[in-house]
């Protein structure tokens, strides 16, 4: 099955079309469209269920996550249907991290090769309460963004990097709470790290990209550990600026400095705040949160690739 978001946004009809035909030559394919949010877990959902050997999804990082979790709604399983990724969407995280060409034409051909093949890797994945997530989630002000640029969308803005560091800069001199800190982590075994503004749970490196540039606040994060976690302790222009400066820096070194927190490989954890803080998953924003329960699902989920 091909599930394709016809709102993604690189994509077009004669896109679209070009690639069911490119699949169409090689397999037994069906094709559905996404008509609301969470429609793509429904149509994977439904895949699973039917016995289908394969889901693509077209579309961004959002219609993947949806896809990912209609695949494993009971479940990570060996005879769960394998997923396959076409990216169109604004920066297609997952698809890069693992390899992949960031434009769907290389990507469908990587894609076909593969599916002759019968070559497939395994990969882990997150959770955050009940959901899975592929490469990231949030609390704090990377939320806050997103639920910005969410809107800025449904106004009818392309979300190109422009306008994520435009509402970034926005966002955090007139409207995120520098003042006080309402996040707690609590791992289990250790103390809890109290006095925290955000929090970026990783799953993968780099936690985004600015265009073609990887932001990677946390580099060691990989598909075959457990979680890795980046939180601030201050959101002062000064540790915020060297904190940014070293998530660009190529190397794979760790952000360092003192009010910098890192967590490596971590299988279980939670956050906790002391008001509602904004939520994203994978780069869709979820609502307000007082409390997300985290944990690492590893070789989760067979990846055509």
């Amino acid at each position: 099955m091909l599930i394709a978001n016809p709102k993604a946004t690189s994509t077009s009809r004669r896109v679209r079309d070009l690639l069911v035909r490119a699949f169409s030559g090689d397999l037994d394919l069906e094709f559905a469209e996404t008509a609301h949010r969470g429609h793509a877990t429904d149509l994977a959902r439904e895949a699973a269920a039917g016995g289908y050997d394969v889901v693509i999804a077209l579309g961004g990082d959002g219609t993947v996550n949806e896809a990912v979790n209609g695949l494993l709604a009971d479940g990570p399983s060996p005879k769960a249907p394998a997923l396959a990724v076409l990216p169109i969407g604004s920066t297609n995280v997952f698809a890069r991290a693992l390899g992949m060409p960031a434009e769907p034409i290389g990507a469908t051909r990587l894609v076909l090769e593969a599916l002759r093949a019968g070559r497939h890797r395994r990969v882990g994945l997150g959770m955050a309460d009940d959901r899975y997530f592929t490469f990231c989630a949030g609390l704090g002000f990377d939320a806050e963004v997103i639920r910005v640029v969410e809107r800025r969308r449904g106004a009818g803005r392309r979300p190109d990097p422009t306008l994520y560091l435009r509402v970034a800069l926005r966002e955090f001199f007139t409207r995120t709470d520098r003042a006080h800190p309402a996040l707690t982590l609590e791992r289990p075994g250790h103390p809890p790290e109290k006095g925290l503004f955000l929090s970026f749970v990783v799953n993968t490196a780099p936690w985004t990209f600015l265009g073609r540039h990887p932001v990677n606040p946390a580099p060691r994060a990989h598909f075959s550990t457990g979680l890795d976690v980046f939180a601030m302790r201050s959101l002062a222009v000064g540790p915020v600026l060297a904190a940014a400066a070293q998530m660009l820096l190529p190397g794979g070194r760790p952000v360092r400095g003192r009010h910098v927190v890192n967590v490596h490989d971590a299988s279980r954890f939670t956050l906790r705040a002391d008001r509602p803080i904004a939520f994203q998953m994978d780069g869709d924003y979820l609502g307000e949160r007082t409390e997300v329960q985290f944990r690492s699902v590893p070789r989760a989920i067979r990846v055509v690739v």
